[in-house]
């Protein structure tokens, strides 16, 4: 049987925080972002708060959710002409965010890394909980890594209360719209092979011709 909740009338299972704080957060993402964005956002936190749950550590749920939430908003049309990486556009949307509400430094610091590293694999799970548990949760929903590690309830039971239709075409295609104008920032992140296979004409940066053609004489 499944411990995940959509409230706070579970017990002992995973649940979305009960606090002004994670509503906000929802608000704000809710109202901000279409049903693709807003359902995997939340199957991030379902599935990173599951996973930590099955390591045995401990982090703090409203931090997990916030990063899971904003991770992907800076894929939004007002941030594509930024020039940065979207990973850090939302990661600064989250800086905001909780620096207005007074949250301690400290943990605004954790969310916003666990956001700005959660396309860069290999690094988070050697950090603070909160931030290995937001690329967890996103690796789980977007790639598959560690399906089976799972209770097949509990996977169920987050894809019941956030269905994901279609969602390996339309999210590939959203990284795709979100990236597209900002091509350079993909040099040696994952989201180059998105580019590749979608927009034609890309080019993908080369760390070995950078080396080679950089100023240096030798």
């Amino acid at each position: 049987m499944s411990t995940v909740t959509d409230g706070t009338d579970g017990t002992g299972g995973v649940r979305v925080p009960d606090s002004a704080l994670a509503r906000e957060a929802t608000e704000l993402v809710r109202d901000t972002t279409g049903d693709l964005i807003y359902h995997h956002s939340r199957r991030v936190y379902f599935f990173g708060a599951l996973q930590g749950r099955e390591r045995g550590l401990g982090f703090d749920p409203e931090l997990l959710y916030v990063g899971a939430m904003f991770h992907d908003l800076g894929l939004g049309e007002r941030f594509r002409g930024s020039g940065r990486r979207f990973e850090v556009d939302s990661a600064e949307e989250a800086r905001g965010f909780l620096t207005a509400r007074g949250v301690p430094q400290d943990a605004v610091r954790r969310v916003w890394t666990a956001i700005a590293l959660h396309t860069t694999p290999g690094i988070p799970q050697f950090m603070e909980p909160e931030v290995a548990l937001v690329t967890a949760g996103v690796e789980y929903d977007v790639l598959g890594i560690g399906y089976d590690d799972l209770p097949a309830a509990d996977r169920e039971a987050v894809v019941a209360l956030h269905p994901r239709p279609d969602f390996k075409r339309r999210i590939l295609a959203a990284f795709t719209d979100g990236v597209r104008p900002r091509p350079r920032t993909t040099f040696g992140n994952v989201k180059a092979d998105v580019l590749e296979h979608f927009v034609p004409g890309f080019e993908r940066g080369d760390f070995v011709r950078v080396v080679q053609e950089s100023p240096w004489p030798e």
